[in-house]
């Protein structure tokens, strides 16, 4: 489960000061990795996950110099793996020569030409399949316009587009020519977009006249042109795409058509060889306060743990559908949508829209279709879709379904098991996965062959990565019931390389804390007697009630264990007497209670809440909502709910929102 808000709108900040937190929650279900899995898995036992972290612990640097070589296509070997003469600005494999769309287009060209890269749904149901030797073309074409507009080694270009197969057109086009790409979500406001192409300088936009969402036309173009009305010098040209066919004012001089720009253009460009640490793209992090970080991924680092996390954790396979509902626009598509499964030479599914159009039955009406078999997605979604009940999924035939992940949050045990009986239909492992935008691949994951699962934690770190939780003075904690701060100690190829434009900023937010010996996450989190980690939350969701810290994800999932209960949000609130007062944000199943059936349904809670965890984390206020305030890629935004609790006014862009009426819902109420 990757952290909250840490896979694309808020990154990882430097935390205030730690104490253990109380781990209260008890899960003790496990399942064991089927054996027919198993079987025929890149990692078929806890045995061989061992002898990979053990080779990794022995020789960290021989271990990722073995996968780079074996992973990736390298057009001059590297002789130098790792540097840490500039810690904490570490490189890998920085004098080797490399191109990143090579190594996921023209390497496969020989053997699977044929073979489908992109498999595209839109919302309004119609479909794509893209070849490799395709994309491979569509990919030179773009690359070669973007050529004839001037742009070339280390300029930055933002794409600001639907979640279409152009999207990663335009971002392995840029890698093809060692431009460096800022992908922004298609949701994000036009003054969101104006802060990060001012903070990149950006030369170039690639945008689309608009995308499908929710039964509903998305004008990308009409945001790019108010963001540009107000200042962004820099653009000089802005490529769009004809997707949604609406009406669109072009600038003379400035916009082109995207077919008309590639028009002519030759099938062939030559890729740009760059060295390993050659930036291949910033993506913007919001953070809790102050302007977007620019997190900045280097080349051949971030695509060997890229590709290798997809055969380790996802254990694809040449025959796979694998479909990850994340948006490009956030680190989770660029990883698992495009670069990561690309890399591997696998057959990746696409979908443009919303998840519940025409009805609640899309998402498993695609996997039925296109005959999934690797079906990636966020918690929240797994939430809502449950509580619109099991007849939906009961449709269709999800029999091609192999293996379930989750990524964006902390999984809670119930929504698990919704997912593993009626998705899964108990035969699919789970890889519930934690990882951030800064981590740039998945870093604690269950191995689906080799590592038995739990409801709920991400289980144990995957190998090279050094994971600790660690006490107020950088000390690992022993103590199963407690918690802390969740630290990475080793550097790793696929970190993050700096804040852009920004040194003091990525000093002081990942490692400003315990004189720099270790990669700060921003979460927290708790051990287990296996040794598996549960994810607590971020360091400023933990709650501090009566002297007790306690995260918040224990409470929600306590509160949507309830059968009443669809979901819930957890956030604190001050308390002259407690410190913090405990305020629960609940969907319920059906119809929204008011007045005494409101009353009757919150005394229930918070008894259920005392018999689940203790009555030190009964809810003090609980406010029922038709759903949570989320932004379109599903992530519930805390800080919002923060606000509503303590009835302060709402300052932040909340354009971003799936359904803005829901926050005057959630401020209405008594």
């Amino acid at each position: 489960m990757a952290a909250p808000g840490t896979t694309g709108d808020e990154g990882g900040r430097q935390p205030g000061p730690t104490e253990n937190i109380d781990s209260i929650l008890t899960e003790e279900r496990r399942f064991e990795p089927p054996a027919s899995f198993s079987a025929g898995a890149h990692v078929k036992s806890l045995a061989e996950y061992q002898a990979l972290r053990d080779a990794a612990e022995r020789d960290p640097v021989a271990f990722w110099a073995g996968l780079a070589r074996d992973e990736l296509h390298w057009h001059r070997p590297f002789t130098s793996a790792f540097d840490d003469s500039r810690a904490p600005y570490y490189a890998w494999f920085g004098d080797g020569l490399l191109n990143v769309s090579f190594n996921c287009l023209d390497r496969h060209l020989a053997k699977n030409a044929d073979k489908t890269a992109i498999l595209f749904e839109g919302e309004p149901g119609d479909t794509r399949r893209i070849s490799y030797a395709e994309l491979h073309r569509r990919v030179c074409r773009f690359a070669n316009a973007l050529k004839m507009r001037g742009i070339g080694l280390g300029d930055r270009v933002i794409i600001y587009m639907p979640m279409v197969p152009e999207a990663v057109v335009a971002m392995l086009a840029c890698a093809r020519i060692g431009a460096i790409h800022s992908v922004v979500f298609g949701g994000f406001s036009s003054g969101s977009l104006r802060n990060r192409i001012e903070d990149a300088s950006a030369r170039t936009v690639i945008t689309a006249d608009g995308g499908h969402r929710g039964g509903k036309v998305i004008e990308l173009k009409a945001a790019c042109d108010t963001a540009l009305s107000e200042g962004c010098k820099s653009v000089e040209t802005v490529f769009v795409l004809r997707r949604a066919g609406n009406h669109v004012r072009m600038q003379h001089g400035r916009d082109l058509w995207w077919d008309e720009a590639e028009s002519n253009l030759a099938d062939e460009c030559e890729p740009v060889w760059v060295d390993g640490e050659h930036p291949l793209f910033l993506l913007y992090t919001s953070g809790s306060t102050g302007k977007p970080k620019g997190i900045q991924h280097a080349s051949a680092g971030y695509l060997v743990v890229v590709a290798a996390t997809m055969k380790w954790v996802f254990d694809i396979r040449d025959s796979d559908i694998f479909w990850c509902t994340a948006d490009i626009g956030w680190v989770t598509g660029h990883s698992y949508v495009a670069y990561g499964p690309l890399a591997c030479g696998a057959t990746v599914l696409m979908y443009e829209g919303a998840p519940t159009v025409p009805d609640a039955g899309r998402f498993w009406s695609i996997c039925a279709r296109h005959h999934v078999t690797i079906f990636y997605t966020a918690p929240t979604a797994i939430r809502a879709l449950m509580k619109l009940g099991e007849s939906f999924p009961a449709r269709y035939d999800l029999s091609s379904l192999r293996l379930l992940g989750t990524v964006g949050e902390p999984i809670n045990p119930e929504a698990w098991m919704w997912f593993h009986r009626v998705i899964g239909h108990e035969r699919c492992p789970i890889v519930d996965t934690w990882w951030q935008t800064e981590t740039g691949a998945i870093m604690i994951a269950p191995l689906p062959g080799a590592i038995t699962t739990k409801p709920g934690s991400c289980t144990r770190p995957l190998p090279g990565i050094d994971a600790d939780i660690v006490d107020a003075n950088g000390h690992s904690i022993a103590d199963f019931a407690q918690g802390g701060e969740l630290v990475i100690r080793k550097p790793w190829p696929s970190m993050l390389r700096a804040v852009w434009g920004d040194d003091r900023r990525y000093r002081d937010t990942y490692w400003g804390k315990f004189d720099g010996r270790c990669y700060i996450a921003g979460d927290t989190a708790h051990r287990d007697h296996d040794g598996y980690f549960w994810i607590l939350g971020r360091s400023d969701d933990v709650l501090k009630v009566s002297g007790h810290r306690l995260g918040t994800m224990e409470i929600e999932s306590a509160l949507v264990a309830h059968p009443r209960v669809a979901e819930a949000a957890v956030v604190g609130k001050p308390d002259e007497t407690k410190g913090e007062s405990i305020f629960a944000f609940v969907v319920p199943r059906g119809a929204r209670p008011t007045g005494d059936a409101a009353g009757t349904l919150s005394a229930e809670l918070r008894a259920w809440v005392a018999q689940q965890i203790g009555p030190i984390a009964k809810p003090d206020h609980i406010r029922y909502a038709d759903s949570l305030p989320k932004t379109r890629s599903g992530k519930i935004m805390r800080r919002l709910l923060r606000d509503i609790a303590r009835g302060e006014a709402i300052t932040q862009d909340t354009s971003t929102l799936e359904n803005e009426e829901i926050v005057r819902q959630l401020q209405g109420e008594p």
